[in-house]
């Protein structure tokens, strides 16, 4: 899965793709290197950010993926916790919906399940906004798997097929350097309660709480955290560098 946010303020590449044709670009290089899935945001979760209104997500994304869906054929993830979002994107394209809110809203589930996409349900400790003021777990792998275990449990009691659940430990939202580490450490342990499973720690700032790296050197640590992810089951990666990461993957596959 390939990153495509359509903000100013994204930690990594907020302000790169300020009109439609350089989203379109972008996304239409990253099918090239070999993204199944563009994942488009148009609000930042980057710890500390602000919540942006309907309206400016609206704006953001929906005249991009309208865009892409007449250039290529990319398969679209709307990246929203809003419904309204959710709902337009699916109207005109997206195929997917990824919530970091863990679909804990009725009518996001409803609308899911009325729908048909897939959808990602990702942990988050708090809100973007202070998830990351002091988490705390007393197990964190086992922590996230219950939680997960019963937003997948609710949404399949709502008419969400399996099949069409991923989830997501949410990497960096609401964790600490060693919270992180150790979910990557035992991600495997996530296998199996849905659909699949999908892992975010592409360019996060963990990697510089190990080796002080800025979000601009921090390839070869998000290269290591996706060949773990991919090693110990995981389905989607959620990338940056699609081309230099579909190697990564392309090789541990060869040698599975």
């Amino acid at each position: 899965m390939g990153i495509l946010n359509i903000t100013p303020d994204s930690f990594f590449d907020g302000g790169e793709y300020k009109t439609v044709e350089e989203a379109v670009k972008r996304a239409i290089k990253m099918v090239e290197e070999g993204a199944k899935i563009v994942d488009i945001g148009g609000e930042s979760t980057r710890p500390g950010s602000k919540e942006v209104s309907i309206e400016e997500e609206l704006n953001r994304v929906i005249p991009t993926i309208k865009a892409i869906k007449n250039r290529c054929s990319a398969n679209i993830s709307i990246d929203t916790k809003k419904v309204e979002v959710a709902k337009k994107a699916i109207e005109v394209g997206a195929g997917m919906v990824n919530d970091v809110s863990g679909l804990t809203d009725p009518d996001m589930v409803k609308l899911v399940s009325e729908s048909g996409v897939y959808v990602v349900i990702m942990h988050m400790q708090g809100t973007p906004t202070d998830m990351q003021d002091k988490p705390q777990y007393d197990n964190v792998v086992n922590e996230i798997r219950n939680w997960l275990n019963d937003r997948v449990e609710n949404a399949i009691k709502n008419g969400i097929e399996k099949e069409k659940i991923l989830i997501d430990p949410g990497i960096g939202f609401g964790k600490t350097l060693e919270h992180n580490l150790e979910i990557l450490k035992r991600i495997n342990e996530f296998v199996g309660i849905a659909g699949g499973v999908m892992v975010g720690a592409s360019r996060k700032s963990f990697i510089e709480h190990l080796s002080g790296a800025k979000p601009e050197e921090r390839l070869g640590g998000s290269l290591s955290a996706a060949v773990v992810s991919a090693l110990s089951g995981v389905d989607i990666i959620r990338v940056h560098d699609v081309k230099e990461s579909k190697q990564a993957i392309d090789l541990v596959n060869a040698i599975r």
